[in-house]
């Protein structure tokens, strides 16, 4: 059973079963899979329908699986939610923050916004705008409020690159439920852990063989080192 203060983990980018199944075995909290084309990382529905429903078919207990879309409609989403048994839904374009935050959204209680702040000052008021509240989720104690991740003029995540703790530093000591991104790895996520507290971590790169194909020992790596230090009260930013 979690401890009410273990980091949960999302292992993103999932292109296949067999990294699905290895992820999902190695206690990761959450899958991610990639509905944006342009990415390396990118898989079809009907690809991703199959993976998910052999999961829940074959698990008692399966990762929640959450879409990451950039800049799709809200209908779309939805859609695709339904479509492939998807969870959750993880916004990581432009997307505006009526869908995450207004009742009249179809994808209200189950989807996240996912920000790349540039700023402290950016940071600050990005998660005023997109953070969700918890009465507004079906999942209150799975949905992350906000996805922090590596500031980029151009790409939408997946970069590898660390993100700048101390722009973020005060986002996480105000806003809780944030999940971190950005630059993770199985040698650094504890020191991520112990620093800024973060409901969840996210990774993609940082456990990869090559772009969309995970190295299954990375993942366990990282999956141990980010929840064998998480009530560690040490260091942390309160």
């Amino acid at each position: 059973m979690k401890a009410a203060d273990e980091v949960r983990v999302k292992i993103c980018g999932i292109t296949n079963l067999e990294d699905a199944q290895a992820a999902a075995a190695a206690g990761a909290d959450y899958l991610g899979f990639i509905f944006y084309p342009p990415s390396p990382r990118a898989i079809t529905p009907d690809k991703a329908r199959a993976i998910i429903a052999h999961l829940r078919q074959s698990m008692a207990a399966p990762p929640l699986m959450v879409g990451v879309f950039v800049n799709e409609t809200a209908e779309t989403i939805a859609h695709l939610l339904h479509k492939c048994a998807l969870d959750l839904a993880q916004l990581s374009g432009d997307e505006a923050p009526w869908l995450v935050g207004d009742e009249r959204s179809p994808l209200v209680g189950r989807a996240y916004k996912a920000i790349r702040p540039a700023t402290a000052a950016e940071a600050e008021a990005e998660a005023e705008w997109y953070a969700v509240k918890a009465e507004n989720s079906r999942f209150t104690i799975h949905l992350p409020s906000l996805l922090v991740d590596t500031y980029h003029p151009t790409l939408r995540g997946g970069t590898g690159l660390p993100i700048e703790w101390g722009i973020i530093v005060n986002l996480f000591r105000a806003t809780p439920g944030i999940m971190l991104a950005g630059g993770l790895t199985p040698e650094n996520v504890a020191a991520a852990t112990r620093q800024l507290r973060p409901f969840a971590v996210d990774v993609a790169s940082g456990v990869e063989a090559a772009p969309g194909k995970k190295d299954q020992a990375k993942v366990r790596a990282f999956i141990t080192n980010a929840k064998e230090l998480s009530c560690s009260t040490e260091d942390d930013v309160g």
